[in-house]
């Protein structure tokens, strides 16, 4: 069999029951032995590379559309579509799949997929076909009950689609309508609404294509008119005829394209207002109704597009002072509605679509209608450049920073957007949320591009923060320049509380440039003046009017938000300015006037200081606590106040004794230990004890001073790099009685001194004694009775080792204390020396 090629696009049914464009190439149909029987190939013309191999099999339903469309399922989920260029490939490829599966080329589908009980397929296929009554008007009814009984079964719709087909039955059931309509036979028409809309159902593109023909149409809608469940019949003629009227802003010297685009918008007001809504079981069955609509869209486009001469003067027209206002606003809202069809084409083909109209000034045109005072024209125009910053916020960018160099920031593009999002009349601010959104996009750095030399982001935020930032900050700063907010109404509140949520973007997402403007316009307390308002505490309140109760808390909540964005950055550049200016006291403030009600603001306001004192923010915690502590010191509901206080209590005894923190951080490093337990508050209890409080009998350390000396202060890692080395056999010494301990004591470490020729040994800094402790320094082998066993301390040729002991219960120290003084007569011995 010889290979054909022709050129086709590819498609695939996605899961929105959408078109997927799968790329662009030549079809052929041959041979494939690894699939063993004739295939459909489809080679991409840009790189050859293969886009379609798919096997004819004998039980595959394919479906001619429209002359140039072949439509067939290959899975239970996965549709798919050839679009031909020119008709006669279509034709000849048609020929090779109904050849393969034996079928009449002359037929617009080949068989069905469905099932059906082996009876009803044996009487379906022993009849020849279907044969329809006469077109009648007293045989309506018949064929009415005809068409709804054969919808059930595929068979039949086949057969009954074949008859409606080759017999023009379409056009004569037309004519009785009119014959109807004139005699005004409600019956007759109620029979007519059936039977068109069972057609419908038939879901057979050959069929659409004569019921949407420009002399059938309007007679295929009069006859859904008559719904016999309504009891006045519709009046969609007359809104089509009279209501909806066709505008040519521009003149179409194209007729084949003028008639496309009247029959598609007939067919989508079909669709979507005439028909009624289709239940669960039917809405695949206008599966080539949306088809239909899809590529008759996708061929207005492209023909458009292609057409130079229409987009020149469309452009020019619309840039020209010289055209009036109407004409201006009917280009606008062509322009629009030529967009909104751009989203139905893929990727690709969007992309092409986009650079055409950037080629042709779209930008520059947008920038004259936003200038304009027509808010409609305004309003067509925003919308009309959502759809170039979703497509391409680069493009947008590239575009406002070359007519900088140009033109004043007063005209700028961005500027402009943001006028009319500060400008927003509507009592929601609609388009002040869309406008934003828009702003966000161009500004979010993660969708700016970076080159080799430069990198978008610093080039446009550079911009931005120098020609556009002033004008989207200018409602903040002029509501605030007093103590409270010199505005608080909804639709302000609303506006203000955009903008700061703007601003927190940027502090999120910029650094070096959003923190200059920050601290140089001191935005942050400007911000924090609209938590000051009189009228939001008693809105909050009392809430006396719901729309203002909304508005206020939009504000005050992106107020906090805003706040808690620069403290979650741990920046010490902006927690100084936040000192250096006292911005806590009007959080504190609006704390206090909120008073003991559980609501956003408590909530809010308590996490913000709970984050400084968990992620332990030094310098915000002793800023807290030394100018609002007096203030903050009787909230007991939740402890974060006094978890800020105890922080910053810690952080002031470390100052103070920048050595001892230093030594004990070290031991608590070294140590070692056979529990979890930390020693931190025996640690602070020696450390407070203070020298006076010795007694004679306790004294085993040498006096303070001497500790403080640097000559007695050994160094660390030395010294506990020798007390390991004897740690072994020392420890070994304890647990064999050698050194018996005895006594119980307040929590500190148990010290044991073996006899040697030198007395004045000190012990490790973490020791604690107490009053009445056995001992003395005349005799220095003396042991002091101890708490319950934590780490023994031995003394042997002048060094000190560490040893830990296993805690034990209260009641087996005990036991183990009185037995060490019963059975240790040297140390009888010795406290009655020391006694």
């Amino acid at each position: 069999m010889t290979d054909t090629r022709r050129r086709v696009k590819v498609y695939t049914l996605n899961e929105d029951r959408q078109w997927d464009d799968r790329g662009t190439g030549h079809v052929s149909s041959a041979y494939v032995e690894r699939l063993k029987g004739m295939s459909l190939l489809v080679r991409a013309e840009s790189d050859g590379s293969l886009l379609l191999e798919s096997k004819i099999n004998p039980n595959t339903a394919y479906q001619k559309q429209q002359d140039t469309l072949i439509v067939w399922s290959e899975a239970e989920n996965y549709d798919l579509a050839l679009s031909f260029q020119e008709k006669a490939g279509c034709d000849e490829i048609w020929e090779k799949i109904c050849q393969v599966q034996g079928k009449d080329p002359s037929v617009d589908i080949t068989q069905e997929l469905i099932d059906e009980s082996e009876e009803e397929r044996f009487d379906d296929m022993s009849s020849p076909g279907l044969e329809l009554p006469p077109c009648e008007l007293s045989r309506l009814e018949e064929v009415a009950e005809l068409v709804a009984s054969s919808l059930p079964s595929p068979l039949r719709r086949e057969k009954l689609a074949l008859a409606l087909e080759n017999e023009g039955y379409i056009r004569k059931l037309l004519e009785l309508f009119r014959v109807c309509e004139d005699l005004e036979n409600r019956e007759g028409l109620h029979h007519l609404y059936d039977i068109i809309k069972g057609i419908f159902l038939l879901n057979r593109t050959a069929l659409f294509e004569v019921m949407f023909s420009e002399e059938c149409i309007m007679d295929v809608i009069g006859c859904l008119e008559f719904d016999p469940s309504l009891p006045q019949p519709r009046r969609h003629r007359e809104f089509l005829t009279t209501t909806a009227r066709f505008k040519e802003v521009i003149p179409i010297s194209d007729p084949e394209l003028r008639q496309k685009i009247h029959q598609t918008y007939r067919v989508q007001y079909i669709q979507d207002m005439v028909l009624p809504t289709p239940s669960v079981f039917e809405e695949n069955m206008l599966s080539t109704l949306h088809s239909f609509i899809f590529f008759n869209k996708v061929e207005i486009v492209g023909m458009l597009q292609d057409d130079e001469k229409f987009l020149t003067e469309l452009f020019a027209q619309l840039t020209d002072e010289a055209t009036d206002d109407d004409k201006r606003h009917e280009l606008v809202n062509f322009l629009k509605e030529f967009c909104a069809f751009s989203q139905t084409l893929q990727p690709q083909n969007r992309d092409a679509f986009f650079k055409t109209l950037s080629n042709m000034g779209i930008l520059p045109a947008l920038e004259v209608i936003l200038g304009m005072d027509d808010v409609q024209v305004r309003g067509a125009a925003t919308d009309i450049f959502s759809y170039l910053v979703e497509y391409n916020p680069s493009m947008v960018r590239e575009f406002v920073m070359q007519e900088s160099q140009q033109n004043d920031d007063d005209i700028l593009l961005i500027n402009l957007i943001i006028e009319h999002m500060i400008c927003d009349t509507d009592p929601e601010l609609g388009g002040a949320v869309q406008l934003m959104g828009l702003l966000r996009t161009l500004v979010d750095p993660e969708n700016m591009l970076a080159t080799a030399n430069k990198t978008e982001k610093t080039e446009f935020l550079s911009f931005f923060y120098k020609h556009c930032m002033h004008v989207l900050s200018a409602p903040l700063l002029a509501n605030t320049t007093e103590e409270k907010p010199s505005k608080d109404d909804f639709q302000t509140c609303q506006l203000l509380a955009l903008i700061v949520e703007l601003l927190t973007f940027c502090v999120e997402h910029h650094t070096y440039h959003i923190k200059n403007y920050i601290i140089n316009k001191d935005i942050l307390r400007r911000v924090l003046v609209l938590t000051a308002s009189q009228h939001a505490f008693l809105a909050l309140w009392l809430a006396s009017s719901e729309v203002l109760l909304r508005g206020l808390h939009h504000l005050f909540s992106g107020a906090l938000r805003f706040m808690r964005k620069i403290i979650g950055l741990k920046d010490e550049f902006y927690n100084r300015y936040i000192m250096r200016n006292f911005l806590f006291e009007p959080v504190v403030k609006a704390f206090l006037n909120n008073g003991s009600r559980y609501n956003l603001i408590n909530s809010a306001i308590i996490e913000m200081f709970e984050y400084v004192r968990v992620e332990d923010v030094k310098s915000l915690t002793a800023h807290i606590i030394e100018n609002y502590w007096k203030a903050l010191e009787d909230v007991d509901y939740v402890q974060t106040f006094k978890g800020l206080k105890l922080r910053y209590e810690q952080q002031r005894e470390r100052q103070d004794n920048p050595k001892l923190d230093s030594m004990r951080s070290i031991l608590r490093n070294h140590r070692f230990r056979r529990d979890a337990r930390t020693l931190e508050d025996e640690e602070e209890m020696w450390f407070n004890t203070d020298e006076e409080d010795l007694e004679d009998g306790e004294a085993v350390v040498p006096p303070s001073d001497k500790m403080k000396s640097d000559e007695d202060l050994m160094d660390p890692i030395s010294k506990f790099m020798e007390r390991k080395k004897l740690k072994d056999s020392e420890e070994k010494e304890v647990l064999t009685g050698k050194a018996s301990l005895s006594g119980r004591q307040s929590p500190s470490f148990k010290l044991s001194f073996s006899s040697s020729p030198k007395p004045s040994l000190s012990s490790p800094p973490t020791a604690s004694l107490h009053p009445g402790s056995p001992g003395s320094p005349s005799s220095p082998g003396t042991g002091a009775r101890s708490s319950p066993p934590m780490a023994a301390v031995t003394t042997k040729g002048g060094l000190v080792g560490l040893v830990d002991y296993p805690d034990d219960d209260e009641e087996d120290e005990d036991e183990e204390d009185t037995d060490s003084k019963e059975e240790s007569p040297p140390l009888s011995k010795k406290s009655k020396l020391s006694s």
